[in-house]
């Protein structure tokens, strides 16, 4: 059952003009909400918590507007508008990637990824939070697909890299050993991330799993690409190469594109 901070915005109440109808779900640092603009137009409407409105929240939520806002593609979120604590952005209601049942839909919504991710990079910005729960998908799944969300930590290629923010905000499980390393990302990183999430849209576990963070650290940075094939034995031998060139410790190792990472499973999987 989903845990929600103890103050939440309740049916009717109005943020910025928006009223709020239910609560989607929660984060680390905020609620989502179904509301309503002024045309009654149908919104997800993103409250940073009363007590997560620091200048370290405030400012990645900022970022998350600013590097969605530059954006046009049918699978990345499209923002509306911003205020200090809160923002609103398309509703996707169908829940995350996990939510989907069948595996024909979840490897359409990882080529959508994919795709939507290829194209990020094509603008200079690497996502740097790919993981199932950054992958929204609609309802009906087959009428929307998946829309990849959440730019708070995102990069651009061009900023400086004091300015960035630091590569340990990301969810540990995706995180490539490179941006472990202190390096800067790149569209290879957002891949890495990217692999381990199939991995476990497809298996049910990302592919390094430890007890402690600092162990899973230390997975990522020196242990070998495992092999899901030798525990789930339906899956094909040659998946376990695919995901140990997208997953290589040198990011020069790597699929030139997540397209090209996306074709590499498919081609094993629906041969």
């Amino acid at each position: 059952m989903a845990t929600y901070p103890e103050v939440v915005l309740c049916a009717g109440q109005a943020v910025a003009g928006y009223v709020v109808e239910d609560v989607l779900g929660h984060g680390g640092s905020a609620t989502v909400y179904r509301a309503r603009d002024d045309e009654r137009r149908a919104v997800a409407l993103k409250v940073l918590d009363d007590d997560r409105r620091g200048a370290a929240e405030t400012m990645r939520l900022q970022r998350e507007f600013d590097f969605a806002q530059r954006l046009s593609h049918p699978h990345v979120v499209t923002v509306y508008r911003r205020g200090d604590a809160w923002l609103t952005m398309q509703l996707v209601d169908g829940g995350i990637a996990t939510d989907l049942d069948e595996l024909g839909d979840r490897l359409t919504a990882i080529a959508q990824t994919a795709d939507a991710l290829d194209y990020v990079h094509g603008c200079g910005i690497v996502h740097c939070d790919v993981k199932p729960s950054n992958v929204l998908v609609h309802h009906p799944f087959s009428q929307g697909g998946a829309v990849l969300t959440d730019f708070g930590v995102a990069y651009a290629v061009a900023e400086d890299n004091r300015a960035r923010p630091q590569p340990l905000i990301a969810s540990l499980p995706y995180l490539a050993p490179e941006m472990l390393r202190g390096r800067p990302p790149s569209a290879a990183s957002d891949e890495y991330a990217l692999a381990c999430a199939t991995v476990e849209l497809i298996t049910g576990s990302t592919p390094f799993t430890a007890a402690t963070p600092a162990d899973l650290a230390d997975a990522h940075l020196n242990d070998p690409p495992p092999y899901p094939s030798r525990t789930h034995q339906w899956l094909p031998r040659a998946f376990d190469g695919v995901i140990g060139k997208a997953i290589a410790k040198d990011p020069e190792l790597r699929y030139p594109s997540c397209a090209d990472f996306v074709a590499a499973v498919s081609r094993v999987l629906l041969r």
